[in-house]
């Protein structure tokens, strides 16, 4: 009787620590059940999107541009450049000045020239002397020979002594009028009206010929030479518009294309396109040089549109994040032209219905199958002209 006792004890023992084990793997499920249901009612309960924070995809009347920059230059330009060499005289003109053309800006010691101008033209009238000469030769022999008293022979060396004669008479002329030409040419004139830009010479320097000694440009007319990429180049025509901003103006002014090079440069293959740039008559602000940027207008097109802040480009493609059944979907999208409306720039994208809720791009990325709630999405402005400061492209963000 005794022997059974402690294995009862024993069994006992048993009995209640399996209960206490049993009791507290029992709450411990119960526990993880309860933090698994409230994880799940955390999960799926939507995400609250206000009206600002989505914007739906419209079709707007998109104005199509391409960006320009470049640096002014002037259409009609001069390098006033020394003809002959010798010591420069009378170049009192500095940047800025004025000048007209056809107005002497320097010239050249002539007294060299002159005395060049002296020993061509006595040489000419030397040779003049010897026609004179020959002449009277072959009119006495041609009598002679009328009359029988020389042989026709004589008449015929007297005959290629006068041709000699003036062969050298007239080289004699050319020369005196070569050396005529040079003494006009020791005065430096300039060839068009306009300011005074460089000047690249000093007076009592000797220059040799074609030495620059001034640069004038006329600021009438200024053109900008644009480099287009061959995409961009393909749109443009001559006779369209683009609103430039000038470096350092505060007002835009107008250019417009006339002319556009049939040949892509080499290498960097883009396509030279030149803008006829408006100066304005009251102000005549601009100068050569000036860097400028803006659009050049080429056409519009009728697309779908959203901010191009919604447009997603953190995977190999860009996409929209967009909300279908109650959930965030992403939509693989294309992008197009862009324009700047009222500050917010506007991108075509192709490959979501028009009237798509899409998220906006604050509201940063959300993973796909979150489940959203959002209120009326805002109303984006419509697409106008694009600002002159923003550059509208047909490439991807």
């Amino acid at each position: 009787m005794k022997r059974w006792i402690p294995w009862m004890a024993a069994a006992i023992v048993v009995v209640l620590l399996g209960g206490g084990v049993w009791r507290a793997m029992a709450a411990r499920q119960a526990q993880q059940k309860a933090l698994a249901e409230a994880s799940t009612q955390r999960a799926e309960a939507p995400l609250q999107l206000a009206a600002d924070e989505v914007v739906t995809v419209q079709s707007s009347q998109l104005s199509l541009a391409v960006p320009v920059s470049g640096s002014l230059r002037a259409v009609d330009s001069a390098m006033v450049k020394a003809r002959v060499a010798g010591e420069l005289q009378g170049l009192t003109l500095r940047e800025g000045d004025t000048v007209k053309a056809g107005q002497e800006v320097a010239r050249i010691d002539p007294t060299e020239a002159r005395a060049r101008l002296r020993q061509a033209q006595q040489q000419a009238d030397a040779a003049k002397s010897q026609v004179d000469i020959n002449q009277r030769q072959y009119n006495n022999n041609r009598a002679l020979v009328d009359q029988g008293f020389i042989s026709a022979t004589a008449l015929v060396t007297s005959q290629a002594s006068l041709e000699a004669a003036q062969s050298s008479y007239q080289a004699a002329v050319s020369a005196a009028d070569v050396a005529r030409k040079a003494l006009e040419d020791t005065v430096l004139k300039s060839p068009i009206s306009g300011l005074v830009a460089q000047r690249l010479a000093q007076p009592g320097e000797r220059v040799p010929v074609d030495a620059r000694i001034i640069e004038v440009v006329d600021l009438s007319r200024l053109e900008l030479e644009a480099l287009l990429t061959p995409a961009d180049s393909l749109a443009v025509r001559v006779g369209q518009k683009a609103q430039l901003t000038v470096e350092g103006a505060a007002t835009p002014v107008q250019a417009t294309v006339v002319r556009i090079n049939p040949s892509a440069q080499a290498g960097s293959r883009t396509v030279p396109v030149y803008l006829r740039v408006d100066q304005p008559a009251q102000t005549a602000s601009l100068r050569q040089g000036l860097f400028v940027q803006g659009l050049l207008t080429t056409g519009s097109a009728q697309v779908l549109t959203v901010p191009l802040d919604a447009v997603r480009t953190d995977k190999p493609a860009p996409y929209l994040q967009t909300i279908k059944d109650g959930r965030v979907a992403y939509a693989p999208v294309q992008t197009g032209a862009r324009a700047v409306v009222n500050g917010q720039t506007l991108v075509a994208v192709d490959g979501v219905p028009v009237g798509t809720t899409v998220i906006a791009g604050r509201m940063g990325s959300l993973r796909e199958g979150t489940p959203v709630t959002a209120a009326q999405a805002a109303v984006m402005p419509q697409a106008s002209a694009p600002a002159p400061a923003q550059a509208a492209s047909r490439t991807t963000p």
